[in-house]
């Protein structure tokens, strides 16, 4: 049997086009994936990826050879993706592998109105099936083969977005967006169009080859040409989109990196202004600054794992009004509970456009602590490793430690998280601390551990 372990990941399917899958495993996935959901319709997208197109359609064809009807959306942001599962109440697949290099692709799946597909909602049985007719062929169908059908969504995704966030009385602001090459080249326009701001655009051009840098803003070095086009032009803020562009990232008008912990705070605050004694969402990582302020605000803040489909799933469970992540991943009730980089980008030109002053001074409540980012280091044992550092903190005085995902210390005044990545060799480190001094100390001691 064809072993897809190191294609199927904990939420989604990617790896490298054609070493590791192509067009034929493709149009397999497309049959698994209507037999495990049932459906008898769905709905794909795809990014600006050379490969995706191929992908896209292949996956299709094995849906339709199924029986089920087929709406293809064709060039789409994710969320944009995930507001069609929404709005059309049909289970998604999206064809992208998000900020990795040009020669990735994968598939995020989404049953109707955007829930999750992951390992325990699909994804195993969607591989083991794929698995098995990798070796024996797909199986001959007594259905009638669907419809495939092109539907183009992107002005419904812009004006729904729009109905969520008022900026019809904002003042003008001056915006700069990095799209690196990537589907926020494509939504922006659509988005923005007609809204008090000057827009000055960086990588709109659809390109999947990435020319100008990986679009992957949480790495600093992609944020440079972003952080001096802000200074250059005066503008009163910079966004990046991620390849595709689900997840913003925020500079201020210094070209000064905003924390995704503050936007989380920030929107977590507007939101709650609508939606009083609300439940927020955040994963372990993000700032203290965040279930403090929720709590200012009013709601009820509830800590959970890291990853969209555990945020997701609590978002279903408790209610809750909207849910952050540190690495920029921003989810909405009102989107169907999926993660919208757009929504999040509206909602900070509102707080901005809806007073005076600067980004900077208007985020630096939301920004309370002193962190170290997230810091990773390869190693041979991540449970070894692991293990060591919780053996050096278990009998430390005023620490207490809790695993809900790695290994959490909190002690006087600073926190830290330990955890293994899921497809790689490596440990992540997360710090924070109420000054820049006391986190530097935890985080050396932590990391000399580590990599002892």
């Amino acid at each position: 049997m064809t072993d897809l372990s190191q294609l199927v990941k904990a939420y989604d399917v990617r790896g490298v086009v054609p070493d590791q899958w192509g067009e034929p495993l493709a149009e397999l996935f497309g049959a698994a994936f209507v037999t495990v959901t049932g459906a008898d319709a769905i709905v794909t997208g795809h990014d600006m990826r050379p490969s995706s197109p191929g992908l896209s359609r292949a996956f299709a064809r094995g849906a339709a050879s199924r029986g089920a009807k087929v709406t293809e959306i064709g060039l789409c942001s994710t969320d944009q993706l995930y507001f069609a599962s929404g709005k059309l109440g049909l289970p998604g697949a999206m064809f992208t592998a998000s900020h990795n290099p040009a020669q990735y692709n994968g598939i995020k799946m989404c049953r109707a109105g955007a829930a999750p597909v992951g390992q325990n909602t699909g994804l195993a049985e969607i591989r083991e099936l794929v698995e098995q007719w990798s070796e024996t062929g797909l199986p001959a169908s007594d259905a009638t083969p669907g419809e495939v059908t092109a539907h183009d969504m992107l002005a419904d995704y812009a004006t729904h977005l729009r109905t969520l966030v008022d900026l019809g009385s904002i003042r003008h602001l001056k915006v700069v967006v990095d799209a690196g090459n990537g589907m926020g080249g494509h939504t922006v326009p659509t988005v923005f169009d007609g809204l008090p701001l000057d827009l000055v655009p960086m990588y709109f051009e659809l390109d999947g080859t990435f020319p100008n840098h990986e679009a992957n803003p949480l790495d600093p070095k992609n944020i440079v040409d972003l952080q001096e086009k802000v200074r250059e032009t005066g503008a009163d803020i910079g966004i990046a989109f991620d390849g595709d562009a689900d997840r913003c990232f925020v500079v201020d008008e210094r070209g000064e990196p905003v924390s995704p912990s503050a936007i989380t705070a920030l929107v977590a605050a507007r939101e709650l202004a609508k939606h009083p004694g609300s439940t927020v969402i955040h994963n372990l990582i993000t700032s203290w600054t965040v279930p403090e302020v929720v709590k200012e605000h009013g709601g009820t803040p509830v800590r959970t794992r890291v990853g969209h489909s555990f945020i997701k799933q609590e978002m279903a469970r408790t209610g809750a009004v909207f849910g952050g992540e540190h690495s920029a991943h921003y989810y909405f009730r009102d989107f169907w509970n999926a993660d919208t980089g757009m929504l999040a980008a509206l909602h900070v030109l509102a707080a901005l456009g809806g007073q005076d002053g600067t980004l900077s001074a208007l985020v630096a409540e939301y920004d309370r602590y002193a962190a170290s980012g997230e810091i990773n280091t390869a190693v041979d044992d991540q449970a070894g490793r692991t293990a060591a550092v919780r053996a050096a903190y278990a009998d430390r005085p005023g620490t207490e430690t809790d695993e809900l995902d790695g290994l959490t210390v909190t002690g006087d005044g600073w926190w830290f998280n330990l955890r293994p990545s899921n497809t790689e060799p490596l440990l992540r480190l997360n710090v924070e601390a109420r000054d820049a001094g006391l986190m530097a100390d935890v985080r050396d001691e932590v990391l000399a551990i580590v990599r002892a």
